[in-house]
């Protein structure tokens, strides 16, 4: 495992079931690579550290086959390891306490309270080495 910060992995960020079931390889370029770092650096380890409690990835970087498997936006930050989308298990307050802990606290590009059809949400957030935007969306209905 490669340790980016005291409680995110490389591979974590990366793994993928769709990509294990449909024999897609998603392993990030180098340039994915140095952004990943900078996510878990500067988004990720300050939201683990200043909540308290675990964070999980449902999806971070995704190769463009993968990002078309799950039918992903065709500019999607996930395909420049810029994003991560986070797993609330469920929890809504978890989920909100995610939200707007970053919100409050940390500098990002995007700040995204998704959810699908199925009525299952995730805490979306990117992060660029320069010019983050701040952009704040919340209840963003994805078809």
């Amino acid at each position: 495992m490669t340790n980016l910060t005291a409680n995110f992995t490389l591979e974590e960020l990366y793994a993928s079931d769709t990509a294990k079931a449909k024999g897609i390889d998603n392993t990030p370029t180098k340039q994915a690579i140095v952004n990943l770092t900078h996510l878990a650096v500067h988004v990720l380890q300050p939201l683990r550290s200043g909540l308290e409690e675990p964070i999980s990835i449902s999806s971070g970087y995704r190769c463009p086959a993968l990002n078309r498997a799950v039918q992903g936006v065709s500019n999607s930050q996930h395909m420049t390891g810029e994003a991560a989308d986070i797993n609330i298990g469920g929890d809504m307050a978890k989920g909100k306490r995610i939200f707007d802990y970053i919100r409050r606290n940390l500098h990002f590009d995007q700040l995204i309270w998704e959810h699908n059809k199925a009525g299952v949400y995730w805490v979306h957030v990117s992060y660029c080495k320069e010019g983050n935007r701040g952009k704040v969306i919340s209840n963003l209905l994805k078809n």
